[in-house]
């Protein structure tokens, strides 16, 4: 076996399990294990063909007659924000963002508990332990950061409540959005909303191009938010182009 061989990456794909947004329909994954020297280079080379990281893994949809996952990207040092963009931001000006050490805490996964049980109670993560969720935030091969957004502090001696998280990869042409949370029962501030904006911000502080948020799916409502962020550009078997603005 020669030393070219050993260094190529293997694939795999999984069985198929029920799709978590479409009704009806089922999901595979073709997915590559991270580790070794080249794991950051790897998970940038394949991130840019429409392949997201999960802990020590990186996967894309392989789904039988289906395409409906489609990946998407905002050109961050284009970006234009909205006029409801610019309240969100205006609302949340008393947050108090950190970049923190990929360590959880019990107060994060707290949260992270009350975020699933109200948004996703169904969903495949909805039974993630504290245990499962060091695995997915301390477990990363390649440059990450977590993001605690916290409201100010009350007093001198106790932090400012905990009301968003987010895991993010860094990478060469910019960031990517593994996995947000936040308060479910603060809606008056569209936390999910402000934390993408906030990494808008980061993305072209960094003098980075782009934004990776995942997948969009067109039928999907779960999604529907992404497609107001603009420009925004989805990967097809082209490459990457433009999508027209959103209605919304």
């Amino acid at each position: 076996m020669t030393d070219q061989f050993q260094q190529f990456p293997q694939f795999y794909v999984t069985a198929p399990t029920a799709c978590p947004y479409l009704d009806n329909r089922m999901e595979r994954k073709v997915f590559t294990h991270l580790n070794g020297m080249d794991a950051a280079a790897l998970n940038e080379a394949l991130s840019r063909v429409g392949f997201r990281r999960s802990q020590s893994v990186t996967y894309r949809p392989a789904c039988d007659q289906c395409n409906a996952c489609i990946s998407v990207r905002v050109v961050a040092d284009q970006f234009q924000m909205s006029r409801s963009m610019r309240r969100i931001v205006n609302r949340n000006r008393d947050l108090i963002a950190t970049v923190c050490s990929t360590t959880i805490t019990e107060e994060q996964y707290q949260l992270l508990n009350r975020y699933l049980m109200a948004r996703h109670k169904s969903g495949g993560m909805a039974d993630m332990t504290y245990t499962d969720y060091g695995e997915m935030v301390e477990n990363s091969p390649v440059p990450t950061i977590l993001i605690e957004y916290r409201l100010p502090q009350e007093d001198s001696e106790t932090a400012g409540r905990l009301v968003g998280v987010a895991l993010t990869d860094v990478m060469s042409d910019g960031l990517s959005m593994v996995y947000s949370f936040y308060d479910p029962e603060d809606k008056r501030r569209s936390l999910g909303t402000h934390m993408i904006l906030d990494h808008v911000q980061r993305t072209t502080s960094l003098n980075l191009r782009n934004l990776y948020l995942g997948y969009w799916i067109k039928s999907s409502p779960k999604m529907a938010y992404k497609r107001q962020f603009s420009p925004l550009e989805r990967l097809s078997a082209e490459g990457w182009h433009l999508m027209p603005p959103s209605d919304d």
